[in-house]
């Protein structure tokens, strides 16, 4: 009789058996939901990173409006173009002499006195930034002019207290580049002399 129990086995049952390796369905669809998540935070990321480089060249474009306005006037000073009471904020009442105009002003070219944001600008023309054609080559005649609607620039010149032959210049520039609302600040004094 032990002869016959030695040779005997247990039938196989389901608990007895090794599981196999894999993934189950459940396991999948978790995975692939993560997955998307994370895809979808890469793109959203890599469109906020598109959006950041086209604003590097507007703040660049604002960065040279603003400094364009401040040396107009420092140089239309010191030739001798305007005098010391015109390097002030237009104003019918407090400076009439004033000629720089107040308050936010689309870009425009230089008026016939050649400063820009002044009370002779407002027949100009939009400002505009010069693109290569379809050449490739700047300063032929395909050349793609952009008219910088997008900004806006506001001079504001003001008194230093207790300095009568000094004033501050300040330029702020304001646009716009995709969901992005920016400003460029310059701050300067100018003197009488």
């Amino acid at each position: 009789m032990r002869k016959a129990m030695r040779h005997f086995r247990a039938p196989h049952t389901h608990r007895n058996r090794p599981r196999a390796a894999g993934f189950t369905l459940l396991e999948t669809l978790i995975a692939l939901v993560v997955l998307s998540v994370g895809v979808l935070g890469l793109a959203a990321m890599l469109a906020d990173a598109l959006s950041y480089m086209a604003m590097s060249q507007d703040d660049f474009i604002a960065q040279q409006k603003a400094e364009e306005a401040v040396e107009s006037i420092f140089t239309a000073k010191y030739n001798g173009n305007i005098n010391w009471s015109q390097v002030a904020n237009f104003s019918s009442s407090t400076s009439p002499q004033g000629l720089f105009l107040t308050g936010p002003q689309p870009l425009l070219q230089p008026g016939a006195d050649g400063l820009v944001g002044s009370v002779n600008d407002t027949a100009s023309l939009p400002d505009y930034i010069v693109y290569p054609g379809a050449d490739g080559m700047l300063g032929t005649a395909d050349d793609v002019n952009a008219p910088l609607s997008n900004f806006t620039r506001t001079i504001t010149i003001s008194a230093i207290t207790g300095e009568q032959n000094l004033r501050t210049i300040q330029v702020v520039v304001i646009y716009n580049t995709g969901k992005f609302n920016r400003t460029f600040t310059l701050n300067t004094d100018i003197s009488a002399y």
